[in-house]
């Protein structure tokens, strides 16, 4: 079992790069309000590289949470520092795939997604999934 110690190391760590993530997620956010077209591709990169970073980091940060739930309540009590950075990193990313969502919408706005890369029609039907099983069940 992780020790709060190792815990809050690992979640300092994901939040460092959260933050470093959700700067680049803003910073393209601004180019795409902005009226300068030339600006609106310069942070694609960053973000491209980062990305997969965060993808891997999601498999650490959900054994961190359930190691720390797992956690006797006292020793829960003697470290509320831990319960705020599980806090911190769950906000944070869920802000970055909000302005992410915001972004890749202005960028197809804006005619800059590439055909390859449009999103499903079924992404904007969030009953797919639904009407799809019920249709493989009634067969």
């Amino acid at each position: 079992m992780q020790q709060p110690a190792e815990i809050t190391e690992t979640l300092r760590g994901h939040l460092t790069a959260y933050r470093q993530l959700l700067k680049i997620v803003e910073a393209e956010g601004n180019d795409l309000r902005s009226e300068e077209p030339a600006n609106w591709g310069r942070h694609y990169a960053a973000k491209k590289d980062l990305l997969p970073a965060l993808v891997g980091s999601l498999d650490p940060l959900v054994k961190c949470r359930a190691a720390w739930q797992a956690t006797s309540p006292a020793l829960r009590a003697r470290h509320p520092e831990v319960d705020d950075l599980v806090r911190q990193n769950q906000d944070l990313l869920m802000k970055i795939l909000f302005m992410d969502r915001e972004n890749e919408q202005a960028l197809l706005r804006h005619g800059l997604v590439p055909p390859r890369e449009l999103p499903s029609v079924n992404r904007q039907r969030p009953n797919f999934v639904t009407d799809l099983y019920r249709r493989q069940g009634s067969r």
